[in-house]
């Protein structure tokens, strides 16, 4: 059988202004959203075709999950969105308003630059060295 990691939970205040920021503003696909009853819902975006590794979006469950919304791994950057095209990607963020924490930057694996999403969430926009 072939593995592969093909969702991470990122618990969010509200699905639809989730959903609504992830394929508005990162231009990923709405690839499922399907109601679970009591108000939950199994929600699947992701930047490209279900193939891909893909974010499932979270309403919390209690006040602890509540609290850790935008701030799941204590201030680190928490997801990486791989491009083979910087220059492209880092632009249409902007042009949608994806604030940007630094300005790119060269490292030894790639260009990068930090970009927060609708609740604080780090994320590097990547372009990795071939």
């Amino acid at each position: 059988m072939k593995r592969r990691i093909a969702l991470t939970t990122l618990v969010v205040a509200d699905y639809d202004a989730a959903i609504a920021w992830y394929t508005g503003k990162l231009g990923f696909v709405l690839l499922q959203d399907v109601a679970l009853g009591d108000g939950k819902r199994w929600v699947v975006v992701g930047p490209g075709d279900s193939g891909d590794a893909a974010l499932l979006l979270a309403e919390p469950g209690d006040a602890a999950q509540r609290a850790r919304i935008g701030d799941q791994t204590g201030g680190r950057v928490d997801h990486f969105l791989y491009t083979d095209d910087f220059a492209r990607d880092h632009a249409a963020m902007l042009a949608h308003g994806v604030e940007f924490l630094e300005s790119p930057r060269a490292e030894p694996y790639g260009t990068v630059a930090v970009f927060r999403d609708l609740y604080g969430t780090k994320w590097d926009l990547l372009e990795p060295k071939q």
